[in-house]
């Protein structure tokens, strides 16, 4: 869609998880947040392959820390974005899960009132959803106003489930005990949980073995779909190619998938994560 009707610009993080050639043909500006690991190299969400990071964090001796982008970065991206747009309208991750929010709207008090921040309350593509409606919009001329009503409509309708094939990494970054994370691995459990409506994690469910795990996984699909037939879905992983292809594969025999594909989990969320798989989808048209 050309610019000429574009009035409002769209920003988000890179906890989105948009694969950046959709955020680029959607017309959304990303915002990057930053790994740093033990040995004190730095990389931006995206400069390392999934497969590189993986590789890397499991060579180390603590896990790497995040960071969220600097003020100094959103300013820079709103000024920027205020020369060509009337408005931005930048949506990002729950305040619960981080502060990216405050550095967001720390900068938006600097740049001035056309900057509106938007709070997502969930994390992934599951606000990944909220970014491609705001753009959507956007890119059809619409307003400030009808943009965010329209992030608030899809943040009370996205629904999101993200599945853990172990405890190691909650263990290391001192989520839970090291204690609880041998017992989990011995019995193959794997831990399944969603965002609640205050942005908070809220788990689901702890199963035993892969398979149980899938059905479970589904089950919650199913739950939240509530009858609806169609559905746009976005399967993410990280290391999981497999999982969520049968994931995919799954979901698109099961309904009409208006949107339907598999994307990477970020760098930023993996760290805390470990390998896993997730699926946000918004139920009907």
């Amino acid at each position: 869609m050309s610019d000429e009707r574009r009035k409002i610009a769209v920003v988000t993080d890179s906890t989105s998880d948009l694969p950046p050639e959709l955020a680029a043909a959607e017309g959304i500006t990303v915002v990057r947040l930053s790994t740093t690991f033990p040995d004190g190299d730095t990389f931006l969400d995206g400069e390392l392959t999934q497969a590189e990071f993986f590789e890397r964090m499991g060579r180390a001796k603590a896990l790497p820390t995040t960071s969220q982008p600097p003020v100094g970065d959103f300013v820079a991206v709103y000024q920027r974005l205020l020369e060509s747009f009337e408005g931005v309208v930048s949506i990002h991750v729950s305040n619960r899960l981080s502060g990216t929010i405050e550095s967001a709207l720390q900068a938006a008090l600097q740049v001035g009132d056309r900057v509106h921040v938007f709070d997502s309350l969930n994390l992934s593509t599951a606000f990944g959803w909220q970014v491609l409606e705001a753009a959507r919009l956007a890119a059809r001329g619409a307003g400030v106003a009808e943009i965010l009503a329209a992030a608030e409509n899809i943040r009370g309708r996205v629904k999101h489930i993200v599945g853990l094939d172990k405890l190691d990494n909650l263990a290391r970054g001192g989520r839970i005990g090291a204690v609880s994370a041998f017992m989990g691995g011995l019995l193959d459990l794997k831990v399944l949980f969603t965002v609640d409506a205050q942005g908070a994690f809220q788990p689901v469910a702890r199963v035993r073995g892969h398979k149980a795990a899938m059905r479970e996984t589904l089950e919650f699909v199913k739950r939240g779909m509530d009858g609806a037939t169609k559905g746009r879905f976005f399967v993410a992983h990280a290391m999981s190619k497999d999982t969520a292809a049968y994931l995919r594969d799954a979901i698109a025999n099961t309904y009409e998938a208006v949107e339907l594909s598999i994307v990477e989990a970020g760098t930023s969320i993996s760290v805390h994560t470990g390998t896993g798989w997730g699926i946000s989808f918004v139920p009907g048209d």
